[in-house]
């Protein structure tokens, strides 16, 4: 999820478990630690691209990494805050930063929250920034904040935010078994051969739904809203992996297509080749579009070794979206 909602969560656990103790600044020290699993961004300054996006959401997002790091941070505190108890500190850190990557395991790209185990939880549920998880979880922890830390309506709204924000959670998983039985619905009505079927929320909302779906020779990708009066129209893809000739067999390419799950179409444009991770859907709903959210130039050079290289976003595209978006979820 964004970096506010990993604030708003943070501070609301961190209340939990030490409010009553150390007052505000439970809140502040919450909030500072339900954003540092995600300093594993600092990796993109330091491997390349493939190595970054495996490295994105893992050791970081662990069980592993909570179990060691709480008694670290919390040793660190006690060093220098009146409150001394460790055991509460290391209770405290761990459940900020566990529940940052079981948030983080709702979205479409997921966390290895078993590392070093290579699962990745991705239930894709919800997309990155939601307001409507957001906005009324942040109002009851500010209204949380607001109160004396010994004071019954502090705990009752902190209390009230985190119930509302997991309710809507675990409402968007009926929201996407009600859009997957429809897509599956469509794909049955049209007579359509597939062999596996992927859902997910568009930006920003949970009424209008995504899906990747595979055939033989290609992918389609459809959209369906809670309001449509209209049947599901699918938009294929070519998978065009031949493209990649010998390409197949380097070890980057191999690390590239597991990130992806198999679910990526390699387009050719004078003289060169994209990698199109399927995943994350286009930057527009409008069909035969070709603007993927991710695209990487594949570069050779005269050794033969490969660089991936991502295609930068054009921000009009962003703006388009949306525009889009608000469209069609009013449905077509």
């Amino acid at each position: 999820m964004d970096s506010l909602t990993q604030i708003v969560l943070g501070a609301a656990v961190g209340e939990a478990v030490l409010g009553k103790k150390i007052g505000n600044k439970a809140m502040l020290y919450g909030a500072i630690a339900g954003t540092i699993p995600d300093l594993d961004i600092i990796s993109n300054y330091f491997v390349d691209t493939v190595s970054a996006l495996k490295f994105h959401r893992g050791f970081t997002h662990s069980l592993v990494f909570s179990i060691i790091f709480s008694p670290i941070l919390a040793w660190i505190v006690t060093r220098y805050e009146k409150y001394k108890n460790i055991k509460q500190w290391s209770w405290f850190f761990f459940w900020v930063f566990i529940t940052h990557p079981i948030l983080d395991a709702h979205t479409t790209w997921g966390t290895q929250l078993f590392w070093p185990l290579d699962i990745r939880l991705a239930f894709k549920t919800i997309f990155v920034i939601d307001p409507l998880y957001t906005l009324p979880f942040l109002v009851f922890v500010i209204m949380a904040m607001l109160q004396h830390r010994s004071s019954n309506k502090r705990q009752l709204y902190n209390r009230i935010g985190l119930i509302i924000s997991s309710c809507y959670l675990l409402l968007t998983f009926v929201f996407k078994f009600i859009a997957y039985k429809q897509f599956e619905n469509a794909l049955e009505n049209q007579k359509i051969e597939y062999t596996k079927i992927q859902t997910r929320p568009s930006p920003f909302n949970t009424i209008l739904w995504s899906a990747n779906i595979e055939t033989k020779d290609s992918f389609l990708i459809a959209h369906y809203s809670f309001f449509d009066s209209k049947p599901i129209s699918f938009q294929p893809y070519p998978k065009n992996h031949h493209l990649l000739g010998d390409l197949i067999n380097n070890k980057k390419i191999k690390k590239m297509i597991g990130i992806s799950k198999g679910w990526y179409t390699i387009t050719k444009i004078d003289n060169q080749l994209y990698y199109n991770d399927l995943r994350f859907g286009l930057l527009s709903l409008t069909p035969e579009a070709q603007n993927f959210v991710f695209q990487y130039k594949i570069n050779t050079n005269a050794t033969g070794s490969i660089t991936f290289e991502e295609v930068a976003k054009d921000a009009l595209d962003g703006k388009k979206l949306i525009s889009e978006l608000w469209q069609r979820i009013k449905g077509n």
